[in-house]
């Protein structure tokens, strides 16, 4: 498992993009219509082969036959960091090692680019979403990173804070070898921080 790319959801994609460019200093590129889920997104290229997603329910498409990815279907309040996802080689194989509540692949695509998610009958992930969603890149395919243009961003540090943080990160550093991301009991949420060409930001 290696990481892939944050998720900044919103209940629209202004506001996603918004909160993201505004705390980053920088524009976000269009991305695209999601099949399957009925989403729509902006993207930004991070350094290491990283990049993030500004998401969305798309207001011009019908309601998913399904529960959203994300667990978009819920999402209130103001755009927020929501979500992560990690990369596997065999997502069938990974997922038996994986806690109950990762879901089952799923075929998505955007325009061109087609690749497998897992989630689950409810669209969310284990530990109230702090749980990575793992998707499987098709072979040969160029990563949507390369295809962004370059930032000068780097993440430093993404933080998950969990009531059961110890056994979250137990769980998790079974799978991911990762410095980057750090563990702190709490009320649910997420933090990520940011080296910018402006200076240290925050999501």
């Amino acid at each position: 498992m290696i990481f892939d790319h944050l998720v900044v959801g919103a209940i629209t994609l202004a506001e996603a993009q918004g909160h993201i460019e505004n705390a980053l200093g920088l524009p976000m590129q269009p991305g695209g219509q999601h099949s399957v889920f009925h989403t729509h997104n902006a993207l930004m290229g991070l350094e290491d082969g990283l990049y993030l997603e500004a998401i969305a329910p798309d207001p011009d498409a019908p309601p998913p036959a399904r529960p959203c990815w994300y667990d978009l279907d819920r999402f209130e309040g103001p755009a927020r960091l929501s979500n992560w996802a990690c990369a596997v080689d065999d997502l069938d194989k990974e997922l038996s090692k994986m806690p109950d509540g990762c879901g089952a692949p799923v075929k998505v695509t955007r325009g061109a680019l087609h690749w497998h998610m897992a989630v689950s009958d409810q669209g969310t992930t284990p530990f109230d979403n702090l749980w990575p969603a793992l998707l499987q890149w098709p072979a040969g395919i160029v990563h949507p990173a390369t295809r962004l243009a370059p930032t000068g961003i780097r993440l430093r540090r993404l933080t998950l804070v969990h009531p059961e943080a110890e056994r979250l990160a137990d769980a998790l550093t079974r799978h991911l070898d990762d410095p980057r991301v750090a563990f702190e009991t709490g009320s649910v949420a997420m933090q990520a921080v940011f080296d910018t060409p402006h200076g240290q930001r925050t999501l």
